[in-house]
């Protein structure tokens, strides 16, 4: 199947729009080369280190490879539509229909130009979002509470030492009470990332920094993911909870491990061991990675769960082909039951289609309030 989405990809690219151009034979067949190249990333990217989910090249050269894949799923979706309005036309006024050379160049010039910003609104450090959640039962002397999430780092050569740092910076300035990450942390063996996870230290609250693991942490020796994580300061929530007070009021923050934890030989999420011993009467906050279960996490009478995974699509329009994989949820705010789920766009994205189109990264800072 991968043989033949990319052989469809390639023979429209280079036969249908870029063959006809008016260029020298040898301008066509080295473009046709960067073609071939820049489409097989993903497996440049596994024998640089055993992984496609962690290119170990220099990070230019990433970025390079991000626009070009850009580029040619823009070039191949644009120059289909060139194909199916000529085709109108055509058989409308019955005759053949010529696309000429400056439909060509506008379609690829436009290409690069999404792919440009695509591959810029992945990178930045995103602002910090603001959103109010009300929660049945949340004591007073929890209203306004400040919740800051972060999830989907990927931390990799694409988003390392220095964007990290920059993303620890502006959420310590968010002064929240305390800081949540939702899972994929990293792209990476601990030895690989260990440079550019370092500025992570520097997460701080006053109520301190808690997190749940995601997939991608199970993809590099989880284990010893989760122990280098706890030794930089995150209490790693693998079917755990912690309470937090306010005077004599509660509030429970639960964490469970990813599903994918199944196929890894590791702990299954459990949220039956996460709320062992939890106060009953406080209010429930979850951290789960995958927004998927949300509906049987609402049956369990979680008030609030902060997820992430699905990068909220990325793209305008891909949203609906992602929230199939995941129950319907994909991004922002969702109301299940009597719990609100909130899926994070996510802080970072994963290195190997880092392009963001209409759906902005995110530091989210919940506002909770009582009701």
């Amino acid at each position: 199947m991968r043989v033949i989405v990319f052989g469809l990809l390639l023979s429209i690219v280079i036969l249908n729009w870029l063959w006809p151009l008016p260029l020298p034979i040898t301008v066509k067949l080295l473009v046709s080369v960067f073609v071939i190249v820049a489409s097989q990333y993903q497996l440049w990217s596994r024998l640089s280190s055993g992984s496609v989910f962690a290119p170990e090249f220099p990070r230019p050269l990433i970025i390079l490879f991000n626009w070009a894949i850009g580029t040619i799923l823009f070039l191949t979706l644009l120059q289909l539509v060139l194909d199916l309005g000529a085709l109108v036309v055509a058989l409308v006024e019955w005759q053949p229909i010529f696309i000429g050379t400056p439909a060509r160049v506008v379609v690829g010039v436009l290409a690069g130009l999404l792919a440009t910003i695509g591959v810029a609104n992945a990178l930045r450090v995103p602002p910090v979002r603001d959103v109010t959640v009300t929660i049945h039962g949340l004591s007073e002397q929890f209203d306004g509470y400040r919740l800051l999430q972060l999830s989907d780092l990927h931390i990799t050569r694409l988003f390392s030492e220095k964007w990290v740092a920059r993303v620890v910076e502006r959420a310590n300035a968010a002064s929240a009470d305390l800081i949540v990450v939702t899972g994929d942390f990293i792209d990476g063996s601990v030895d690989m990332r260990r440079a550019d996870i370092a500025p992570l230290v520097g997460l701080c609250a006053p109520d301190g920094v808690l997190a749940a693991p995601g997939n991608h942490e199970y993809f590099f020796d989880y284990s010893a993911w989760m122990r280098h994580l706890s030794a930089l300061g995150f209490d790693m929530l693998e079917n755990q909870h912690r309470v937090i007070t306010r005077g004599t009021a509660q509030l429970v923050i639960a964490g469970v491990t990813d599903r994918s934890a199944r196929g890894h030989g590791e702990v299954e999420p459990d949220l039956d061991d996460a709320l062992a011993g939890a106060p009953t009467h406080a209010p429930v906050v979850l951290l789960d990675h995958q927004p998927g279960d949300a509906r049987a996490t609402a049956d369990r009478g979680v008030a609030l769960q902060l997820s992430g995974h699905t990068h909220g699509g990325m793209i305008r329009g891909l949203d609906w082909l992602v929230a199939r994989g995941n129950n319907g949820f994909v991004s922002g705010r969702y109301q299940v039951g009597g719990m609100t789920l909130y899926v994070s766009n996510g802080t970072g994205l994963w290195p190997g289609f880092a392009l963001r189109l209409g759906v902005p990264a995110e530091i989210t800072r919940f506002h909770l309030r009582a009701g």
